[in-house]
């Protein structure tokens, strides 16, 4: 029997990561570091410097063959994100992109930004059940990034549907009204790629359209993946981090404290909250020769599934204090966007995004608490948190 298979097992079982998987992480880590999961047939990898070894390693692993699960054995004709491809095509894409998503450029973007998150958290309700994740956590992002992408104001609700659909177990909705979701997002965004060319709006999509380096462009279909990835990252990971972050502080109330007490920690705050929550919990990579991780050995064409959420809870990194919220943690190198050539592009947005949502938050309220239980998807992939009710009471 391989190492781990016991353990491994449960990885694909929604109700793991519905209650909590950090208690299985934990064995995984310690009893079978690289574990076989038999049923759908990939190796969970669990130690932060072997995700580490796995994302940097281009001859042993690529991410070309899937990134999710679900996708062990799907043939692509062509890679349905950037996340997908590896060098020298990933390095093809982010040379294109990487001018829209340069710091200077997410600067800029910061009096918008919190002008948003003034705005919500102007309309919570105080020292009454506001459900956080409805009223603040999922409409800001999704403004925001809908904004970005020049979608009109009133239509982020539709960009929500969308984004949902594209998340294996986010919903609980009929796979052919996620289907359906999927083919009208495509076929919008490759439409307004496609006006962006001939009519340029002040968004980054027209940014994406006009760059040009040394005569490369993107085509259409390349943009229309760049809007569909842009609209999904950009929303559904800072979604889950306010969410799940303000429940870890709402939890934590002596945390909360430290912030309101020195505002300067908030910085280190976002880190923190990124390591808390995770909200990629994975990604997939597949072995493109025989390998070894970890003494393991690994054969070509076994997929390998990297466990960010693992690996930022890993004792080697972060210490016997692994499993504590620290606001003021430093160093802090937690892996929530990723590491090496597919780091996240849109990681500065995202703590941009992170530290506005504090900054109005503690400004306007003493304390956070819960007032009911809360709801997380079954998601393997996103760490969800479908409904979180709680009082924020006024300074």
């Amino acid at each position: 029997m391989r190492p781990g298979t016991e353990l491994a097992a449960r990885l694909t079982d929604p109700e793991l990561y519905a209650s909590g998987p950090h208690e299985l992480f934990s064995r995984i880590r310690a009893e079978a570091p690289v574990a076989w999961n038999a049923e759908r047939g990939f190796w969970a990898v669990s130690k932060h410097a072997d995700v580490c070894a796995v994302e940097s390693d281009h001859e042993s692993f690529c991410a070309q063959r899937g990134i999710l699960v679900d996708e062990i054995g799907v043939d692509y004709p062509s890679p349905p994100t950037i996340m997908h491809t590896d060098p020298p095509e990933h390095s093809r894409y982010r040379r294109l992109v990487q001018p829209g998503f340069k710091p200077s450029a997410t600067r800029m973007l910061e009096p918008f930004v919190r002008a948003r998150a003034k705005s919500l958290v102007d309309e919570l309700a105080a020292d009454e059940p506001v459900d956080v994740v409805a009223k603040l956590a999922v409409p800001f992002p999704l403004q925001v990034i809908s904004a970005m992408l020049g979608v009109p104001d009133d239509e982020w609700e539709r960009c929500y549907e969308w984004s949902e659909a594209v998340i294996p177990g986010a919903t609980d909705w009929p796979e052919e009204t996620r289907q359906r979701l999927l083919v009208e997002m495509t076929e919008y965004l490759l439409e307004a790629t496609k006006q962006r060319r001939v009519s340029p709006q002040d968004d980054i999509l027209t940014e994406l359209a006009q760059v040009s380096l040394e005569g490369d462009q993107l085509t259409d279909s390349e943009l229309a993946m760049f809007s569909i990835q842009l609209l999904v990252a950009g929303n559904e990971t800072t979604r889950n981090l306010i969410s799940g972050g303000l429940i870890a502080l709402a939890e934590r109330p002596a945390e909360w404290d430290r912030l309101r007490t020195d505002p300067s920690l908030v910085g280190s705050a976002v880190e923190e909250l990124l390591r808390w929550t995770t909200p990629v919990i994975s990604f997939m990579r597949t072995a493109i020769r025989d390998t070894e991780l970890r003494g393991t050995h690994i054969l070509e064409g076994e997929p390998l599934l990297m466990l960010f959420a693992s690996a930022n809870r890993d004792s080697d990194v972060f210490g016997e204090s692994a499993d504590e919220l620290d606001v003021a943690r430093h160093p802090n190198p937690h892996l929530s966007f990723g590491f090496g050539s597919h780091f996240c592009l849109g990681a500065a947005l995202a703590r941009l995004e992170a530290k506005v949502v504090l900054d109005e938050l503690l400004s306007r309220f003493s304390r956070i608490e819960l007032s009911g239980e809360v709801e997380r998807s079954g998601s393997s992939v996103i760490a969800g948190v479908r409904r979180a009710e709680m009082v924020f009471a006024r300074t």
